[in-house]
C-alpha cells in the first residue's frame, strides 16, 4: 500500500504512536552523542539552524563539517518527525533524474530559483551522500528513489550520524519564542528560548510550512520572517486529498484506479490534467494525480464553479470506446447488461456506472439503444466528480506558499534584506508534485545554505 493510502486507512493515533516508537528506538540506537532537552553551558555559536526536518539537518551538517560551531535547535523531542512518516516510514528521498533542469520544471515557474542548489548538490551527490554512508538505494516505478532495505529510519539515522561527525549541538524540546535580529548594539542574532537564549552569527531558518501540523510545523517561521522584512506568499494546502459532493464515492472507498486521467475544469474551461493512478476514498478522492493537482483545485475552488472529469479509458477515444463497447456486447448477446462490463470496469465500479448510465441493469445488451450506448460511452470518458475542498493542512503533504523567493539569493539562499540569514526547505515558496521532488529540494537547499553559512562564519 502507498503513503496517501496509508494516510487515508490507518487510524490517526494508531500511526503517530507507532512514529514515536519509531523515534525511542533510533534515539536510544543512535546515543544521540550531542543530544540535548534543553540549553545548557555554551550559548554562542558560528550559526544557529532553526528546525530539524530534512533541510535544518542537512543544513546544520554540511555548515558543521566546513568547521563551524553550529547548533540546531527543534521544538520536538525528536529530529526528523515529518521524514519518518514519508510512505509509513518507506522514504521516497529523491527522483532518479539526474537534468537539473527536468527537476525544477517540476516546481513551475518558479523552478529555475533551484538551479545553483541543484548545481551544487543535486540528485547524483544525493545518491552519493546516503551510499556513502552505507544506504543502498533501489529505484520503484516512475523514479521514484526508496531504501532498498529498511525505511526511513535508516535514512534519519544517517542524517544524525552526519551531525554527530560535525559535533553539532543538537537541543530539543526548545520551543523559539522570538528571534531579535542583529542592531546597533550586537552583530549577533539572539534567539530566545523559554528559560534561555543563544547568539549565533548566522541563521538558518528551516522551519517548514503548516503541512502536518501534529509533528510540528505550524508556521512559526512565518512571523520571524515578516519581523525581518520578508514577505510571505499566502501558504495553502498542496499534495492534498480532496473532498467530493458525490455520495457514490463512498460505494468506492479502497478502490485503485491505475491509467486513468483526470481534467480539472473552471468556468467551463479546462485548467489542469493529470494521468496515472487515483484512489476512492469515503470522503472523496486521493492518490497521486489528485494530490499533485490538489493545489491548482484548491486555487480554481476560490474562483466558483469547479469540476473535475475522470476518463476511466484515456488511450481510446469515443469512438474507439464506443466500437469497444459493441464488441462486447456482441460478445454477451442475450445476456443483461449488468454482466456485460466485467471485461471493461474493476467489479465494485460497475454496479455504480450502471447506476449513473441510467440503464435497466437487467436489460439485454442487445437491446441496448444507440443513444444509451453514446450515454455509457461519454460517461467513461467524462465521470464527473465535484470538489467542494481541500483535505487540509493535517493530510497535507506540503505547503504551497511561503517566503517570496525574490527577497532570496538563488546562489546562497541568503537574504538579499538581512545578512547572514538564510533559508532552506519547505518555508521557501516552493512545492513539487509527489514522487521525491520535495525532499529532494530540502537536500540542495540546506545543503547550500549551510555552506555558505559556514563560509561566512570562517571569513568573519
Amino acid at each position: 500500500m502507498l503513503y496517501w493510502q496509508q494516510l487515508i486507512y490507518l487510524p490517526e493515533k494508531v500511526f503517530f504512536s507507532e512514529v514515536e516508537a519509531i523515534i525511542t528506538n533510533i534515539q536510544l540506537n543512535m546515543g544521540y552523542l550531542n543530544y540535548m532537552t534543553s540549553v545548557t553551558g555554551k550559548n554562542d555559536f558560528d550559526v544557529v539552524v532553526v528546525g530539524g526536518g530534512p533541510a535544518g539537518m542537512m543544513a546544520a551538517g554540511r555548515a558543521a563539517q566546513l568547521g563551524a560551531g553550529v547548533v540546531l535547535l527543534e521544538k520536538n523531542d525528536s529530529l526528523g518527525k515529518k521524514l519518518l512518516i514519508t510512505g509509513k516510514g518507506r522514504c521516497n528521498f529523491t527522483h532518479y533524474e539526474f537534468d537539473r533542469t527536468e527537476i525544477a520544471e517540476k516546481f513551475g515557474t518558479k523552478g529555475r530559483f533551484l538551479y545553483s542548489a541543484l548545481g551544487r548538490f543535486g540528485v547524483t551527490e544525493v545518491l552519493n551522500f546516503f551510499q556513502s554512508r552505507g544506504l543502498k538505494w533501489k529505484v520503484e516505478r516512475g523514479n521514484r528513489v526508496f531504501p532498498e532495505q529498511g525505511d526511513a529510519r535508516n535514512v534519519l539515522k544517517i542524517l544524525i550520524e552526519y551531525l554527530n561527525e560535525g559535533k553539532v549541538k543538537m537541543y530539543y524540546n526548545s520551543k523559539v519564542i522570538d528571534i531579535n535580529k542583529p542592531n546597533n548594539h550586537t552583530e549577533q542574532f539572539k534567539i530566545i528560548l523559554p528559560e534561555q537564549y543563544i547568539l549565533a552569527d548566522r541563521l538558518i531558518i528551516c522551519t517548514g510550512g503548516k503541512s502536518y501540523p501534529q509533528n510540528g510545523s505550524t508556521g512559526d517561521g512565518y512571523g520571524w520572517v515578516k519581523k525581518f522584512g520578508h514577505k510571505i506568499v499566502q501558504p495553502s494546502p498542496a499534495l492534498n486529498p480532496v473532498k467530493t459532493l458525490e455520495r457514490w464515492v463512498q460505494e468506492l472507498q479502497g478502490l485503485t484506479l491505475k491509467n486513468v486521467s483526470l481534467k480539472l475544469y473552471q468556468g467551463g474551461k479546462k485548467q489542469d490534467e493529470r494521468f496515472g493512478e487515483m484512489l476512492f476514498t469515503h470522503f472523496g478522492i486521493s492518490g497521486p494525480i489528485v494530490m499533485d493537482m490538489s493545489k491548482h483545485i484548491g486555487q480554481q475552488l476560490k474562483k466558483g464553479n469547479t469540476k473535475l472529469w475522470l476518463d476511466l479509458k484515456p488511450a481510446l477515444d469515443f469512438k474507439k470506446l464506443d466500437e469497444r463497447i459493441q464488441r462486447d456486447f456482441s460478445e454477451f448477446r442475450g445476456r443483461m447488461f449488468k454482466n456485460s462490463l466485467k471485461e471493461l470496469l474493476p467489479g465494485s465500479l460497475i454496479e455504480v456506472m450502471i447506476r449513473l448510465s441510467g440503464i435497466d441493469s437487467e436489460k439485454k445488451v442487445d437491446h441496448i439503444s444507440k443513444q444509451e450506448r453514446n450515454r455509457l460511452v461519454h460517461l467513461f470518458k467524462e465521470l464527473e466528480l465535484t470538489p467542494t475542498q481541500l483535505l487540509g493542512y493535517q493530510w497535507s503533504v506540503v505547503t504551497c506558499g511561503g517566503v517570496t523567493l525574490k527577497e532570496i539569493n538563488p546562489d546562497t539562499m541568503g537574504s538579499k534584506i538581512l545578512n547572514n540569514l538564510y533559508f532552506a526547505g519547505e518555508i521557501l515558496d516552493l512545492d513539487g508534485p509527489s514522487g521525491g521532488y520535495n525532499l529532494q529540494e530540502c537536500w540542495s537547499t540546506g545543503y547550500l545554505a549551510g555552506e555558505r553559512a559556514a563560509k561566512r562564519s570562517n571569513l568573519s
